[in-house]
């Protein structure tokens, strides 16, 4: 990390220093561009809503169903006499109910921390076990660095949603290994909520498709510093091999693997849509937006628009704002930009 240091004088000849480094002018940067701005609004409005939802407006999937209300329009396009007979208003169902009469505002609401989570903490373990592999094959070379490019490679041969069901669909079984690790993960107090077996699995398969994308950044990154002159001189000076890659070249890794990182949050989220549409992701009646529209398929052609529409914006709209925020955060963190 490269920092730069600036000396303003003082009345008595005493300098003032300001640091500035890498990632404060990046925030700069990125604040001052508005595709970043706008990709930072969405997603961290997204992430405050996936926090707040459940605490504010506690939500059972199980028994929200009134058969009465089922299929009913958003109710500020409903005349005013069926409001009336139905004793609703005009705010009443927002985006409108589904086949059980359930509020699709509220499951679109609260289908934000069941994509949001799954997404974020996919892309967090494809992160470490993506980046240790690639700056560690970087690092070492010989066969250690042949055998993990072979296995990056031969992952990244196949189309990315194309494995991830194979791998969902093999991990679904009651005695697979995703499958008690899920039953671990039920216990934990947050995760409770969150994860059921089939969703934990799409987990997994999404973190495993991610991890040769962040190996081969690693790799690359590792093999175009470490003939630079302060890694030669770090060594010289006797420190290991060791706190050489995790003190002086993870940290100039750092840039490239947090804008893929960003980005692979809105794959991820997509990742999770298609497996729940496939019947792969979240089970009913979790309010997962993937499993939302699959059911949603159904109704389509009777003009019920509203049923699939809603749950498709907003997977339109997570992606769009991380993506939005990836393509910020890339050109703010590139020192070719740098003024």
């Amino acid at each position: 990390m490269t920092t730069s240091v600036f000396t303003m004088p003082g009345r008595k000849g005493k300098g003032t220093q300001q640091t500035r480094n890498l990632w404060n002018d990046a925030w700069r940067r990125l604040l001052s561009s508005s595709t970043g701005r706008i990709g930072l609004a969405i997603s961290l409005s997204l992430i405050i809503v996936a926090i707040i939802v459940p605490l504010l407006l506690p939500y059972n999937a199980k028994t929200d169903r009134n058969l009465r209300n089922r299929l009913l329009a958003p109710s500020w396009q409903m005349p005013a006499t069926e409001l009336a007979n139905r004793k609703l208003t005009n705010t009443s169902y927002l985006f409108g109910t589904d086949e059980l009469g359930r509020d699709i505002f509220i499951r679109v609401l609260h289908g934000a921390p069941l994509s949001l989570t799954v997404g974020l903490f996919a892309v967090l373990v494809a992160v470490l076990v993506g980046s240790l592999l690639g700056l560690v094959a970087g690092h070492v070379g010989g066969w250690f660095d042949t055998l993990a490019v072979w296995m990056m490679d031969i992952l990244l041969a196949f189309p990315s949603t194309l494995l991830a069901i194979a791998i969902a669909a093999a991990s679904s079984g009651p005695a697979s290994l995703t499958a008690r690790m899920s039953a671990v993960a039920a216990h934990i107090p947050v995760l409770d909520r969150m994860f059921d077996p089939q969703l934990f699995n799409a987990l997994i398969a999404i973190a495993i498709v991610e991890i040769p994308i962040f190996g081969r950044i690693a790799r690359a990154t590792v093999l175009s510093i470490r003939g630079q002159e302060y890694i030669v001189a770090a060594r010289a000076t006797g420190i290991s091999e060791g706190r050489t890659l995790f003190r002086h070249i993870l940290p100039n890794s750092l840039a490239p693997l947090l804008v893929q990182a960003t980005l692979s949050i809105g794959t991820a989220i997509i990742t999770v849509a298609a497996l729940g549409f496939l019947g792969l992701g979240a089970r009913p009646p979790r309010p997962e937006w993937g499993t939302m529209l699959s059911t949603a398929r159904d109704y389509i052609g009777d003009g019920r628009w509203w049923y699939a529409t809603f749950p498709g914006l907003a997977i339109m709209l997570t992606v769009l704002g991380f993506n939005l925020l990836g393509d910020g955060l890339r050109d703010a963190l590139d020192p070719r930009l740098r003024k």
